[in-house]
């Protein structure tokens, strides 16, 4: 009856042991433990392994992208092609001018651009002659009335008329 109890449990038997020994670690493993864990960087191999996990991946995404590209640019030219043949269709119907004659009439349009641009430089010569005659009058002015400079109104305001009359020239040119 007793005797259950005078015994002691399983659960009640703890062994305690105290700190007896020193745990010792040996030199080499405590600097490498140090140098892995100050060291940022990873080892050689680990870098090398990551490097080509890196490239592999942008290789992937790359590839990825130049498909989208490509499917894009070919959606691009079959919507463009499209848009052709159905504006072709409708000057077909409608009996507008052909595309060669279009494109001559333009190329007659920028030739007589070119011509009336070259004739604008031509004029410009003529131009400024005048222009310069005028700012030398000016110069002249304020070189001979050096302490009353505002007694060269009229010579300034004639530079000024010229130069916006070369102005007006060169513009008319390009109408």
């Amino acid at each position: 009856m007793g005797a259950d109890q005078s015994k002691p449990s399983p659960e009640d038997e703890k062994v305690v042991y105290g700190d007896q020994s020193n745990v010792n670690f040996s030199a080499d493993l405590l600097s490498h433990l140090s140098d892995t864990r100050s060291s940022p960087h990873p080892t050689p191999e680990r870098q090398e392994t990551l490097d080509a996990h890196i490239r592999s991946r942008i290789s992937a995404e790359l590839q990825r992208l130049q498909s989208e590209e490509e499917e894009v640019r070919a959606e691009i030219e079959r919507t463009l092609e499209k848009e052709n043949l159905d504006r072709e269709a409708a000057n077909a119907e409608e009996g507008t001018e052909v595309h060669s004659e279009i494109l001559g009439r333009d190329m007659e349009e920028l030739r007589k651009k070119v011509e009336r641009f070259e004739s604008g430089r031509a004029m410009r010569g003529e131009g400024r002659e005048e222009v310069k005659g005028k700012q030398e009058a000016v110069v002249q002015c304020y070189k001979t009335n050096a302490s009353r400079p505002l007694d060269c109104w009229q010579e300034v305001e004639a530079f000024k008329a010229s130069v916006a009359k070369l102005e007006d020239q060169y513009i008319q040119s390009f109408r």
